[in-house]
């Protein structure tokens, strides 16, 4: 068993791959096993989480999730005297229809003196939610959802066993939501690791995220989705030779913003990507800002960055054209631009950018003859962008993260980027990665922006895999508010200002 780290890659699993994995397991062990070993680990973990909680409730339901936890139970009745703690376990199932698994473990524990109740104890110091596991339908209007509804609200500290009940662990999908005033969440995965627990709501739900792989060899199967790592460690970082110049780490060039002068001004969103791709360490960075009035003469905080008129940002007669980050700002003011920014071989599309390739098929047709020419496309929306994007409403997009990201990577061709909590990324023929970066602290205007800028940096440095630079930059930008001081805002041009080279 080992606790979960942002730094360590891990690969993910779906529930088909899962339950073969487990019949797999189940046909080379002695009866009852698996189940053993699980509901052993439940309760060391139960053990080395709360070591002084007397008064514990065990939540079991009616599938081998709840077997899991009887398992549980009788290891914590039997681990300590019984004067010093109360195991209180509820069953919400008929006994006569347990798997056979769980069964077993019924009648082993109640020969070891555990006592199944109807109620649960007042003020549980601890709760092991063994409820609903893998492939559990989402909890209805019975007494079981009651049940579930009545863990997933608790002020206690809660231990779930594999899956909060309810999670759907191939998405993270979950239809009960989040109680802000609910107690603290763990989470034991259990002979895979499920993508739901990292992505949409799974985050909140499950808390931190440990792991027994029960003795199976998930590492030896195809991952359904990878998450974490891309984070370098300070010791691994190529050092820069003394003998690079500028034109080393490549050049950056936005295009975006808009001027005011008949519209709104949306100048700050591409000033926001220029400045974090000039600190995450492009060589030189242009800014060239649409729109119908005068742009400014430099930037006063960072006077570093070039500006450029968007015609000659773009013109065709570059030896080597930038990394081109088009759509931070610019409004309806970026469609007539889009077209030329499709003939840069690396371009990164956010934001209005996105929206102008939503809602125009010549510029889709354009996106997608770039893979064929061997062009490198990142697109990066939010979730309601993603849904234009696609076709579909926001909440279908954030029923399957995972699969819209493969949809947009696929249908465009692109390396995708499925922002928000567990950002998705996807690219074409391969399993997406999730990042285990980033928190709440993030959710504030520009900060996009000033990730779609890190991107343009990573892809502009020296690298060998466009998608492996996309990773490290959003890694970096979630780690970036993870590291954030307490106490103190974080708002996007601080952000941008942080960013270091990737």
């Amino acid at each position: 068993m080992r606790a979960l780290r942002p730094d360590q890659l891990e690969s993910l699993h779906d529930t088909a791959t899962t339950r073969a994995l487990e019949q797999a397991l189940s046909a080379a062990l002695p009866p009852h096993t698996l189940m053993a070993r699980a509901g052993e680990a439940v309760a060391r973990l139960a053990l080395a989480w709360r070591p002084h909680a007397r008064r514990l409730w065990v939540a079991c339901g009616p599938g081998n999730n709840g077997g899991d936890g009887l398992v549980a139970a009788r290891h914590l009745l039997q681990t300590t005297p019984t004067a010093w703690r109360e195991v209180v376990v509820t069953l919400d199932a008929d006994p006569q229809r347990l798997p056979p698994d769980a069964a077993w473990a019924l009648r082993e524990a109640v020969a070891a003196g555990v006592t199944l109740q109807p109620e649960p104890p007042a003020a549980p110091e601890l709760i092991i939610d063994a409820l609903l596991g893998l492939g559990a339908r989402p909890p209805g209007d019975d007494a079981l959802g009651a049940r579930v509804r009545q863990v997933r609200e608790h002020r206690s500290p809660v231990l779930c066993v594999d899956l909060p009940s309810g999670l759907l662990a191939d998405t993270g999908h979950d239809p009960l939501g989040f109680a802000a005033d609910a107690g603290p969440r763990q989470t034991l995965s259990l002979l895979t690791l499920k993508p739901g627990l990292f992505t949409a709501r799974g985050r909140d739900a499950a808390g931190a995220v440990w792991f027994d792989d029960l003795g199976a060899a998930a590492e030896a199967v195809p991952p359904t989705a990878w998450w974490g790592g891309h984070l370098a460690a300070e010791a691994d970082k190529v050092r820069d030779p003394h003998a690079a110049h500028k034109g080393s780490y490549g050049d950056v060039g936005v295009l975006g913003g808009q001027l005011p002068g008949g519209g709104i001004g949306m100048a700050g969103a591409a000033v926001l990507a220029a400045r974090a791709a000039l600190h995450a360490g492009a060589g030189r960075v242009y800014l060239a800002l649409v729109g119908n009035g005068d742009a400014p003469a430099f930037d006063p905080v960072c006077p570093e960055l070039m500006l450029r008129r968007p015609a000659a940002l773009l013109a065709a007669d570059q030896p080597t054209p930038p990394v081109l980050v088009a759509g931070c700002g610019g409004g309806e003011a970026i469609r007539e631009w889009l077209s030329l920014a499709l003939a840069c071989p690396r371009l990164v599309i956010d934001a209005d950018g996105l929206n102008a390739l939503a809602h125009d098929t010549a510029l889709q047709r354009l996106t997608q003859r770039r893979q064929a020419r061997g062009w490198v496309t990142v697109l990066t929306p939010h979730p309601p962008e993603a849904a234009r994007l696609l076709g579909i409403g926001t909440a279908e997009v954030m029923a399957d993260r995972l699969a819209s990201a493969r949809q947009l990577s696929e249908r465009f061709g692109a390396i995708a980027v499925l922002k928000g909590s567990g950002t998705v990324v996807a690219e074409p023929g391969r399993a997406p990665w999730i990042n285990a970066t980033g928190n709440a602290r993030l959710a504030t205007a520009g900060t996009g922006d000033a990730l779609a800028g890190m991107i343009g940096a990573a892809l502009a440095r020296p690298h060998d895999d466009a998608a492996e630079a996309v990773r490290r930059a959003v890694a970096a930008h979630g780690a970036l508010a993870d590291r954030w001081p307490e106490g103190a805002a974080l708002t996007a041009g601080r952000l941008a200002l942080a960013a270091r080279p990737l």
